[in-house]
């Protein structure tokens, strides 16, 4: 197992950082990716195996290669979560429910707002869900009042 640093960005306080992980088997298998650390997010860009991964190695892939960052040093405490606490194969952080969760919805959304970042994108990366997922957590807020609606209802 291997993690090199391929490139970084910085812009004002926030740094983007690539990495090269290569994870080598001992039955010659190996699988090299791209991934990114950003604002305590771990993704993956691109993945290249041989011989190809199956859907289920597909799916714990990414515990792989975030482990691999926390051991190199690469990713901060903050980025991944030590005991998951039965989150399964999933890297998202733990997400309260409920009116609290609504609250801290809105609180990411608005934050983003005023440093002129994409709302979106930011409750995106604090719940860890899908787009899909975020817009319909961004709409749950603003039908709680939290948010501004979206347009003039009549």
């Amino acid at each position: 197992m291997s993690v090199r640093p391929a490139w970084e960005v910085r812009e004002n306080e926030d740094a983007t950082r690539w990495f090269d992980v290569r994870l080598a088997f001992t039955d010659g298998a190996h699988v090299d990716a791209l991934a990114v650390v950003a604002r305590g997010c771990v993704g993956v860009e691109d993945v290249r195996a041989q011989p190809a991964l199956s859907l289920d190695d597909l799916a714990v892939l990414a515990d792989w290669i975030e482990d691999s960052l926390v051991e190199a040093g690469c990713a901060g405490a903050e980025t991944v979560p030590e005991d998951r606490g039965g989150q399964g194969r999933r890297a998202r952080p733990a997400w309260p429910r409920g009116a609290q969760g609504r609250w801290l919805v809105a609180r990411e959304y608005r934050a983003a707002q005023q440093d002129g970042a994409d709302p979106v994108l930011a409750v995106m990366c604090a719940t860890g869900h899908s787009r899909r997922k975020s817009l319909r957590l961004i709409g749950q807020a603003r039908d709680a009042g939290l948010l501004t609606p979206r347009r003039a209802r009549r």
